[in-house]
């Protein structure tokens, strides 16, 4: 006597692409579904689909995205002929640093043990695991029970987003804020470096994380863009740094920011976060921006603002 399927339970399938452009087809309505959550890949996964498009040379390290599917979608329950089930999750591994961890969206917990599962069938080890909580979590425990390894927090964020224009605290300081320029690139790079060493030793951790930095070449780039603002005293020195990505289903994610230690205890930083954050508002797109649990000041200076909290995250290392 045959038993039919059970068509209740999801079952999971995970595909690996290497083509962004191809992720954004299929993902794009994962992504606009809570574009603030999904911004870093977004971002992250356009600047490579133009990458690619414009003829760049391919990376020599792990570079794909997945997503996660539910097969059991209504026209298998029905037993029909259906296609692929819904897209419930997403994930990336494009970061050019060791031990190149995979960004992981929300999921399903199952959905996120699939996708475990699936990149050490493929042979490679997950050395560590960023994104949103709880999945990033669940694909980091899931990778180290396959080798016997543990899971170390390296940093646990906050994402956070201002909900509107009317939300906007605007705060007063010496000066004004204007776009950089091209002349400004050696001080942008000097300053982003900083920034990444002092959130570094903020946090308790030891030397800059990779990800943190920018080389001249691509800071001239974000400059070109219109992505990078500074502020300038009522001398006329510069003494604060505030950028953001491009906009991405609607949303732009603001940072770094950063004031050097002997400009400090003006205000810039308030300053300047409000009013490009009304800027971006007022262009029509959402804003948002991370910081680390672990630095009470920038987590201070941004409710102070008017920004909200709207997920946890972690950056997890699989030992």
């Amino acid at each position: 006597m045959s038993t039919a399927p059970d068509r209740t339970a999801p079952t999971w399938a995970v595909t690996l692409t290497t083509d962004p452009a191809a992720f954004l087809e299929q993902a794009g309505a994962l992504l606009a579904a809570d574009p603030v959550v999904t911004s870093v890949v977004a971002t992250v996964t356009q600047r490579a689909a133009a990458e690619d498009a414009a003829g760049g040379p391919l990376p020599d390290h792990p570079r794909w995205w997945a997503l996660v599917r539910d097969e059991a979608d209504e026209a298998a329950a029905a037993g029909e002929a259906g296609g692929p089930g819904a897209v419930v999750g997403a994930a990336m591994r494009t970061a050019p640093f060791e031990p190149h961890p995979a960004y992981v969206l929300p999921m399903p917990e199952a959905a996120a043990r699939a996708l475990a599962r699936s990149v050490h069938e493929r042979g490679e080890h997950l050395g560590a695991v960023n994104g949103a909580l709880p999945a990033a979590r669940v694909v980091a425990e899931e990778t180290a029970a396959l080798v016997g390894g543990e899971v170390v927090v390296e940093e646990h964020l906050r994402l956070w987003e201002l909900p509107g224009l009317d939300a906007v605290v605007d705060h007063d300081a010496p000066g004004r804020l204007r776009p950089a320029a091209p002349a400004d690139v050696a001080t942008c790079v000097a300053w982003w470096t900083a920034f990444a060493a002092d959130a570094a030793e903020q946090g308790g951790r030891d030397g800059a994380h990779p990800m943190d930095l920018e080389t001249e070449e691509g800071m001239a780039r974000r400059i070109e863009r219109g992505l990078v603002w500074l502020w300038e005293s009522a001398q006329g020195e510069v003494v604060h740094l505030t950028a953001h990505t491009e906009a991405a289903y609607g949303v732009v994610r603001v940072g770094p920011v950063y004031t050097p230690r002997e400009h400090r205890g003006h205000g810039y930083a308030s300053a300047a976060v409000a009013q490009v954050t009304r800027r971006v508002l007022e262009a029509g797109d959402r804003a948002c921006l991370f910081t680390d649990q672990a630095n009470p000041t920038s987590n201070k200076i941004y409710a102070a603002i008017g920004y909200r909290v709207v997920a946890e995250t972690a950056n997890l290392l699989v030992r």
